[in-house]
């Protein structure tokens, strides 16, 4: 019977680490989504609002999805802190801090990062270009996602459980 419950235990915890990897893959084409959208807003307040880019970022990350809010919220709290950090010293921490728990990989960072460094130093037209680009570049590393996860989810659903079946058959 110990024997059994073992077995149930291993198949479970080989399945869920299947799930959590899968669902990671399912993830990253909807927060490219999701920071696309965001950076639009973003787009619209500094062109058109002509918005200061600390209540920009206020105002994109309360109408963002929550996950994606994060990096905008952190972003205004930032540079409002009155620490004296740049636009892109700010963007650069609270992309650090929204990094961690996402499900992005390094070439989104780097698509990230890279928007960093031209935001809030020039005039409006050259922040709507690098938030053009920027836009343009998730579109693609989306496009990359949405083919990725279409061949891993199944695989590490699978493999997973299978993984875990194996080791149970392998003691058993």
């Amino acid at each position: 019977m110990l024997k059994y419950i073992g077995a149930l235990m291993i198949l479970s915890a080989c399945g869920y680490a299947g799930l959590t990897v899968a669902a990671k893959y399912r993830r990253r084409p909807m927060e490219l989504r999701y920071l696309r959208s965001a950076l639009q807003m973003l787009e619209t307040e500094i062109s058109y609002g002509a918005t200061p880019l600390p209540e920009a970022m206020d105002r994109v990350g309360q109408r963002c999805e929550a996950g994606i809010a994060a990096l905008f919220s952190l972003t205004r709290d930032k540079l409002l802190a009155g620490e004296g950090v740049t636009a892109r010293e700010a963007w650069d921490e609270a992309l650090a801090h929204f990094y961690k728990n996402s499900a992005l990989n390094r070439a989104d960072l780097a698509v990230l990062k890279a928007l960093g460094s031209g935001i809030g130093i020039s005039d409006r037209l050259d922040q709507v270009k690098h938030l053009r680009l920027a836009q343009e570049q998730l579109k693609i590393e989306e496009a990359k996602a949405e083919v990725e996860a279409e061949k891993n989810v199944k695989l590490y659903n699978y493999l997973g459980f299978l993984g875990g079946l194996t080791i149970v058959i392998i003691f058993i």
